[in-house]
């Protein structure tokens, strides 16, 4: 039964295997990043319920859906039919940590919740840490997409 990414994440929390604070990692995705790095600056962002990892896309790989002031996320809108999605120069990159006790709050027990309306609601209430990443990041779940990260691991083309 699908649940949505947050959806998921709640049955994880009825399921007593959430840590107290934990990454989300979306499965097609392929993020050259210090983990530790996202993790360190999580600990110092007081008072964030969460922290989106984002990387200045200017419309480059997909359509930007972020604003970004160099310490929160202060708009998300994956739809972009906010006012001022034009601003948006900055994509959701892929890795995010969270907070337990947030997914029991914000995510209800039933139904289907996309992972996007959870961070929509933190952004605008001003509890969405950012942490700009300056290496792209390669989308997987595509065979254009896993070609392309064959080529920058070196592997070359895929013969047919």
């Amino acid at each position: 039964m699908l649940r949505g990414t947050a959806g998921a994440l709640r049955l994880a929390f009825e399921s007593g295997v959430l840590r107290p604070v934990f990454f989300v990692l979306y499965g097609d995705s392929y993020l050259p990043i210090d983990y530790r790095a996202v993790w360190a600056a999580f600990e110092q962002a007081a008072g964030m319920e969460a922290l989106m990892t984002v990387f200045r896309n200017d419309q480059r790989w997909d359509l930007s859906n972020v604003i970004f002031d160099g310490q929160r996320v202060l708009l998300y809108d994956k739809s972009r039919k906010d006012p001022r999605a034009g601003e948006m120069v900055y994509i959701d990159y892929g890795l995010s940590v969270f907070r337990r006790d947030l997914v029991q709050r914000e995510v209800p027990r039933d139904g289907v919740v996309d992972l996007a309306e959870v961070y929509g609601r933190l952004s605008v209430s001003g509890l969405l840490a950012g942490y700009e990443v300056h290496e792209r990041f390669y989308e997987i779940g595509s065979p254009a997409g896993l070609e392309e990260l064959r080529n920058r691991l070196g592997r070359g083309p895929v013969s047919g």
